[in-house]
């Protein structure tokens, strides 16, 4: 017999609220069963929400998240889909490489406005 799991056990397993797994529901991500107005969540939809929540976490959209979850379910399968996710991976790292020297030029660049403002009130006989 299939294991169900509630929304409520979910939501604590996960840390996340109601809302945030009818929203993964209304954009097809997972497919709980409905008994009334119950859902039900079996082992598959358990998993799927543990692969989106880690996807948010490194920075994929809803849209990135299920492209990939597709990808799985249409040949060719498993593979597509990991290759996909390394396409997907690479991207993002370069994106966060890319955030990563933004910040570090704005910050030396902040580092130079500083010393020409420390230098500028010396000159003028300010102390800091």
């Amino acid at each position: 017999m299939d294991k169900y799991y509630s929304i409520t056990e979910l939501t604590r397993e996960f840390g996340v609220s109601t809302r945030t797994l009818r929203f993964y529901e209304d954009e097809g991500l997972i497919h709980p069963e409905r008994r009334g107005r119950t859902r039900l969540f079996r082992a598959a939809d358990r998993r799927l929400i543990q692969e989106i929540l880690r996807g948010r976490r490194i920075g994929f959209t809803i849209a990135e998240i299920r492209e990939i979850i597709q990808v799985y379910k249409e040949p060719p399968g498993e593979m597509g889909q990991l290759k996909l996710l390394m396409k997907r991976v690479d991207e993002k790292r370069d994106e966060l490489r890319q955030k990563r020297k933004d910040i570090e030029d704005t910050l030396a660049e902040l580092d130079h406005v500083e010393e020409a403002c420390l230098t500028r009130l010396a000159e003028i006989g300010v102390g800091t």
